[in-house]
């Protein structure tokens, strides 16, 4: 079946590229023509995922993927979860600031011939920035 086959490729490639920290993998998950949506600044292809990749784990050197639902469609694999990591670097150009984050996602990725060649993610990304203090949660009335 392809959607069981799409949902353990990128099963995988969370556990193999993300948690296991294997850069030297990319290019057995993903396309040349790869193209990333949702994350400011990325580039496509398989460089351009490496270094969005690199920047998260740079910024969070301790990076923990939990996947808690896949949905396999066709040639599509929705994915909901989220990631913890300790920030050590620099992240979206702020200052690094030691502090933990958790960070919920939704993402959908796109599977041809065997390859990933197409993502889109969202991410809660002024959640990020408020864990890591860099801006204030707005009060509520």
């Amino acid at each position: 079946m392809a959607n069981d086959s799409n949902k353990k490729f990128v099963e995988q490639l969370f556990n193999e590229l993300m948690n296991s920290k294997n850069l030297s993998s990319v290019e057995k998950f993903i396309d040349p023509k790869f193209q990333h949506h949702g994350i400011p600044n990325a580039k496509g292809g398989i460089n351009g995922f490496k270094d969005t990749l690199n920047n998260f784990l740079t910024a969070f050197p301790d990076f923990k993927l939990v996947t808690e639902n896949f949905i396999s469609e066709g040639d599509l694999v929705a994915t909901r979860g989220y990631f913890t990591g300790t920030n050590k670097g620099s992240f979206m150009g702020a200052p690094v600031t030691g502090k933990k984050v958790r960070a919920e996602y939704i993402d959908v990725w796109k599977i041809k011939n065997g390859k990933a060649v197409e993502n889109w993610v969202q991410m809660d990304s002024v959640g990020i920035m408020e864990q890591l203090g860099l801006v204030q949660a707005p009060e509520h009335a």
